[in-house]
């Protein structure tokens, strides 16, 4: 990507390149299964935004295995030709959606001229990639010193933008700047995807299991063309129709894009200090307090209670402390009123975290403890913060898909509640684990490693 130096649009080069997205506002297949892999904690599919660079260099499977693809009806191939087949009906059918919007059916049809499906996306949607990489290694490579360094290259460069953006939004500017290092290594050539959105979100709306999802993409795609916000040229993405330095869904464009630098026009594409100021808005408009950090990181006594590893248990930072956690550098937490829930990403043998409000409004970025993770990482790295005191296991590895499904399958067998056993650790399976390890006689931190799995067999 080059930036012009005056600070007030970027032009993107596009490659061929392209880079896997995941959540559902901002694209969404993969985030189950990477989220699932660094045992993150993942709320409503509908709820979530994406992360870009997270993925690169980990590509979905060309096709879909077998088993996979005939978990919905909607995925059989017999579906899927029938759906190809009515293409130009859907999109035809859409068109009083867009026309409820504002768009004419005479500029619809001149939008949806010639528009044919990306079968190739099929294979994205349905994919089950797996992953080696733990919570650990996801943020190490994410809150990378080259992407640190960029980012305070990027905070100089952008300065004014930021200081405006932030009097204007109460949004830490060091946050916003990494969610774009993180979406697409701050609009890297290949960070940001090279699809059309118009096609994939056209795609998925007609085609596959999430047609009522993308059915409002696709429509929010027509609206953004037809108003000129981004010129249709530009409009290119992930495979799900995320686009943009910090990745917006069209809807989410919709909901949270603003015209900063006041030419009319909410470009999240081409222009700096609308892309800075929507991701600003975004991240106020989902509970961002100014002033406040997303999380400490701590340390706990020794033979603590584990059962206090519960996001439904929320204390005043001082009740935290009253209970023996103190931060790495012994200082005093500078709000003893604020209230948070304990997280152990990793487990008891991983670095601990108190996590604040602000850490919440992250995850309604994207939904993944890894990226809300990272993303708080990142922005306290650029603020001239230093590395967690704490190491992350080495030993271990990330469960595979075959094992996170074993494991909730026999957690199904012994009674547990846990949904269906789909490979994607949420919250019910966490509880599981850690009733099952208060039973077994282990450390009951809910963390579903291979150490609970072998004891599980026995």
């Amino acid at each position: 990507m080059a930036v012009q130096t005056t600070g007030t649009t970027m032009t993107t080069r596009k490659t061929g390149t392209m880079t896997v997205r995941a959540g559902v506002r901002r694209g969404w297949a993969t985030a189950l299964a990477v989220a699932a892999s660094v045992t993150a904690i993942v709320p409503a599919v509908a709820q979530a935004q994406t992360t870009g660079s997270i993925f690169q260099g980990f590509q979905p499977q060309q096709q879909a295995q077998p088993q996979e693809r005939a978990g919905h009806p909607l995925m059989q191939p017999e579906a899927i030709a029938q759906a190809q087949a009515n293409f130009p009906n859907c999109i035809a059918a859409m068109q009083p959606l867009a026309q409820a919007k504002g768009v004419s059916p005479a500029v619809y049809n001149q939008i949806v001229a010639g528009l044919q499906p990306d079968m190739k996306i099929m294979d994205y949607m349905d994919s089950q990639p797996e992953f080696s990489r733990t919570m650990g290694s996801y943020v190490d490579m994410l809150v990378s010193e080259k992407r640190i360094a960029k980012g305070r290259e990027m905070l100089a460069q952008y300065k004014s933008i930021f200081d405006r953006v932030e009097q204007a939004y109460g949004v830490d500017r060091y946050a916003i700047a990494a969610i774009w290092g993180i979406e697409s290594s701050y609009g890297s050539p290949g960070g940001m995807g090279s699809r059309p959105v118009l096609q994939s979100t056209a795609t998925l709306a007609c085609i596959g299991r999430r047609q009522d999802y993308f059915r409002d993409e696709f429509v929010a795609t027509v609206q953004i063309i037809a108003k000129g916000d981004v010129p249709a040229d530009h409009l290119k993405g992930s495979w799900a129709g995320a686009f943009g330095p910090t990745q917006f869904m069209p809807t989410s464009f919709q909901r949270f894009a603003v015209d900063f630098d006041g030419d009319g026009h909410r470009n999240v594409v081409d222009s700096i200090p609308d892309v800075i100021a929507s991701t600003a808005n975004n991240l106020k408009l989902d509970g961002w307090k100014f002033r406040e950090t997303w999380g400490y990181e701590v340390v706990l006594p020794q033979n603590f209670d584990y059962r206090y590893v519960d996001r439904s248990k929320r204390y005043t930072m001082a009740q935290w402390a009253s209970l023996g956690i103190k931060r790495p550098s012994g200082m005093a937490f500078p709000r003893p009123g604020d209230t948070a829930f304990l997280l152990l990403p990793a487990g008891a043998k991983g670095p601990a975290f108190l996590m604040l409000p602000n850490f919440s409004a992250i995850l309604k970025y994207n939904p993944a403890d890894a990226y809300a993770l990272a993303i708080g990482h990142l922005g306290d790295r650029l603020r001239g913060g230093g590395p967690f005191a704490q190491s992350w296991p080495k030993e271990e590895r990330a469960l595979s898909r075959a094992e996170r499904i074993e494991m909730q399958t026999r957690l199904l067998q012994m009674g547990y509640d846990i949904g269906n056993p789909d490979g994607i650790l949420g919250t019910k399976s966490r509880t599981a684990v850690q009733n099952f390890q208060s039973r077994a006689g282990m450390v009951p931190d809910g963390y579903p490693n291979l150490e609970v799995l072998a004891r599980m067999r026995q």
